[in-house]
């Protein structure tokens, strides 16, 4: 069974000079590098004194979910003979925060948004959206719910 192995780098920015000698004394700025690509810019949700001009890791992990399922779909696709021109997604999440401060996400809903070329086809493109979730890595390695509610257009 082939393994798969990623490494990137991930470096703290947010050290106003005074490091983390108090909650609100430094920013929860990040930068993610991985060789031969751009640097991914990161913070905290702003609910935990983030950036909001950044990604927050909530926000990458729905990204993940969302270009797994679409890389898996159009493979699918492209196998069954089924030409895809479009696709988008509007994916959202929720999580819920626990007292102590953690939390974890309850559930995650993909609503791909895909235009094909062959109207006789519609049909069997819906349900390629069900083996894409089966076979994406990303949601395979999730605890909470992935819903996928996709809408495709000719």
């Amino acid at each position: 069974m082939p393994k798969h192995h990623y490494q990137l780098h991930l470096r703290w920015t947010g050290n106003t000079g005074k490091g983390t000698s108090s909650y609100t004394a430094y920013k929860r700025d990040y930068e993610i590098k991985a060789d031969g690509k751009p640097v991914l810019y990161g913070s905290a949700d702003p609910a935990f004194r983030g950036d909001p001009a950044r990604y927050n890791p909530e926000e990458l992990l729905i990204a993940a979910l969302s270009a797994c399922h679409k890389l898996w779909y159009l493979h699918l696709c492209a196998e069954a003979g089924i030409t895809v021109v479009e696709y988008e997604d509007e994916a959202e999440g929720q999580m819920i925060q626990n007292a102590d401060g953690g939390g974890h996400f309850e559930w995650v809903q993909l609503r791909p948004k895909v235009r094909i070329q062959e109207p006789e086809k519609q049909q069997l493109a819906k349900q390629l959206h069900e083996q894409a979730h089966q076979l994406c890595f990303i949601a395979n390695s999730c605890n909470f719910p992935v819903r996928c509610q996709p809408r495709t257009s000719v």
